[in-house]
């Protein structure tokens, strides 16, 4: 984009005008889908993150109800962090702005539905590991 930029169109040896506006749109296309592309791939792995923590836990302290009990009481805490933000979220265990939360199901969340670790916990502690999609 910036040597199109800087040339101020002029081509080399001949008039490659029509190459020019493609590659500019190409570009200007790709400058706006790549920060998208980047934060959902980040996301992804964020969630990802989360299982494998929860898998690790589990392996670590052989206690899969104990770990679950605790996202349970984690997850029923109704009180908002003053101190957390979006930067800092992947940070925490669930995510710490419960309004955000709510409203970011699925595609949009940095961390899985907590329901969905506890069930996944339940069924290690019955001996029956369900496969995530994340």
């Amino acid at each position: 984009m910036r040597s199109l930029w800087f040339r101020g169109g002029r081509g080399r040896g001949g008039n490659n005008g029509y190459l020019q506006i493609i590659m500019l749109v190409v570009g200007i296309l790709l400058a706006i889908l790549a920060p998208l592309f980047a934060r959902l791939l980040q996301m992804s792995i964020s969630r990802q993150r989360e299982y494998l923590a929860d898998a690790t836990a589990v392996r670590l302290t052989r206690n899969p109800k104990g770990l679950a009990d605790a996202l349970a009481k984690i997850s029923g805490d109704n009180e908002v962090l003053e101190v957390a933000n979006r930067a800092t979220a992947h940070l925490y265990i669930a995510n710490p702005i419960k309004k955000f939360e709510k409203r970011a199901k699925g595609l949009l969340s940095t961390h899985p539905p907590i329901e969905e670790r506890i069930q996944i916990l339940r069924g290690m502690e019955t001996g029956g590991v369900t496969e995530t999609t994340g």
